[in-house]
């Protein structure tokens, strides 16, 4: 099937060609005076010319048209990009607070776990002192 459209591409752009050779064959050769043959070129020139200016407009128009959708398209993914990145950045600091809360928590109990081990220590030393004192 795109064998078949490359085909029928190239068969159109090769029937726009001969087209257009033929029909300046056809003026070179036609049995018109010089004065006329030359009026017909600069006619046929002419018109032309304002269809290059039209396929001009057209395409400058069209080019517009696909920069401001370009533009639309890129203020839309920047915005969403901005949206993202705050989001992103607002979940982060969530999660490091997260974290850094449980860590201060931990802190905590390793402390108090040292603190009632040294009490403990210190008991069981004032014990053993009680004990040997006793003796």
């Amino acid at each position: 099937m795109g064998e078949s459209n490359i085909n029928s591409k190239d068969f159109l752009i090769g029937t726009l060609i001969g087209g257009f050779v033929g029909a300046a064959a056809a003026l070179l050769f036609a049995p018109k005076a010089g004065h006329e043959l030359r009026g017909n070129l600069n006619d046929g020139a002419t018109q032309l010319k304002g269809r290059a200016g039209t396929w001009k407009d057209a395409a400058y128009e069209k080019g517009s048209g696909l920069k401001d959708m370009a533009y639309e398209k890129g203020s839309n993914l920047k915005s969403k990009a901005a949206d993202s990145k705050e989001k992103f950045t607002q979940k982060t600091q969530e999660l490091t607070k997260n974290v850094q809360g449980k860590w201060n928590e931990r802190k905590n109990q390793e402390t108090a776990a040292e603190e009632a081990a040294e009490e403990l220590a210190d008991a069981i030393e004032e014990a053993a002192e009680e004990a040997e004192d006793n003796k």
